[in-house]
């Protein structure tokens, strides 16, 4: 355990991040404004916060004779990780939670950061991704796109109960609000459904059984956009609408790019990021269910790149606790983005499109088999 440590810390330090310029314009990190020329404290404090996934070595072999380490390939799971986490954050913790070493932290916190160990028992491990990879076309040991871990994402979601969380992945670059509104709404399972489809990663949802029951009101949204906004280079059209803030920041999460996790921020043409291409070892939860978490937060001074390096093929991520932040975001996506833009990065629509089948909200899979 001790040497274990030691190693992650090495790994830590051996990556070079760059330190940030003072500059009198504000830089955004998940809608929280900072400025650095008066306190770059809370600036690093704010990122050190948000739970960083890297490639991991030394975890049991997926499926049991697979690979025992992602690095080289689970650099895009690793990022849909981070959105993920940060969704979860945000639905148990609030926005507002910060983490410091060596401080204890409420088990909810210990309860997020389970769901993501690198262990065939954990809801949201790169076990489980990986393996719910397959019914996406991605044999294990693949690299996945944005859309492929998105979709990956909507999956394992219908698996956490303690979290009843509505994953929405647009199609086609459009957003269907009167589809999203049924999904967050729809009334619970049955409780025979319920009990047949519970066979299905079973030993996943170990730790994160709803012990308050099924949720009957809003469910929050985790709202996954993915995007192609250019061909080899992103399309500076676009650029603009990176920029907005206020309202677009509030519940902007994070975005997935082919090779970059990215926190979006203003801080003139450049975007802030956490990378998960760092190599570090498996890290098991404690007798006690705590996690001995340092490695999971990046405690340096993140990456930053200019927004035209961004790869074009991307994927957004916003959360909407209560129906009333979705209203919101509805209303400055029409009032900022779509309106301002010649070129729109996406289209955001009230009724479900007539040529499209249609929309029923994703259920668990009634199933019997405790199989991959």
């Amino acid at each position: 355990s001790v040497l274990s440590r030691y190693e992650n810390q090495i790994t830590i330090l051996s990556d070079y991040l760059e330190e940030f310029p003072e500059t009198d314009e504000p830089v955004w990190i998940l809608g929280r404004q900072h400025h650095l020329n008066t306190d770059k404290s809370k600036f690093l404090l704010d990122i050190s916060a948000r739970l960083w996934f890297t490639y991991r070595r030394k975890f049991s072999p997926i499926g049991g004779t697979g690979p025992s380490s992602d690095a080289g390939w689970g650099c895009m799971l690793r990022c849909g990780q981070m959105m993920l986490a940060q969704a979860l954050i945000c639905r148990h913790l609030g926005r507002d939670w910060q983490w410091e070493k060596h401080k204890k932290q409420p088990e909810e916190y210990h309860r997020i950061l389970r769901c993501f160990l690198d262990r065939k028992d954990c809801c949201y491990s790169i076990h489980q991704m990986a393996q719910m990879g397959v019914g996406e076309g991605k044999s294990i040991g693949e690299w996945f796109g944005p859309n492929t871990v998105a979709q990956v994402l909507k999956k394992l979601a219908l698996f956490d109960e303690w979290t009843s969380l509505a994953v929405y992945v647009s199609m086609d670059n459009t957003v269907v609000i009167e589809d999203i509104k049924k999904m967050c709404w729809s009334p619970p399972q049955s409780s025979s459904a319920a009990h047949s489809s519970a066979h299905l990663h079973r030993s996943a949802l170990g730790r994160n059984k709803n012990t308050a029951g099924f949720c009957t009101g809003w469910k929050p949204l985790l709202l996954i956009i993915p995007l192609r906004l250019g061909i080899n280079h992103i399309n500076p059209v676009y650029i603009d609408a990176f920029k907005v803030r206020s309202g677009w920041n509030k519940c902007l999460l994070k975005s997935l790019a082919y090779d970059q996790h990215m926190d979006f921020t203003r801080a003139g043409n450049e975007l802030i990021y956490l990378d998960p291409h760092t190599t570090q070892s498996f890290v098991d939860w404690e007798e006690n269910g705590t996690v001995d978490d340092e490695s999971f937060h990046c405690q340096q001074a993140p990456h930053r790149m200019k927004i035209m390096n961004l790869d074009p093929s991307v994927a957004l991520g916003f959360f909407c606790k209560e129906e009333c932040d979705f209203d919101n975001w509805c209303s400055l996506v029409q009032k900022e983005i779509l309106k301002q833009q010649s070129l729109r990065m996406f289209e955001l629509v009230q009724k479900h499109p007539p040529h499209w089948p249609p929309f029923i909200p994703p259920t668990k899979p009634e199933v019997t088999t405790t199989g991959a």
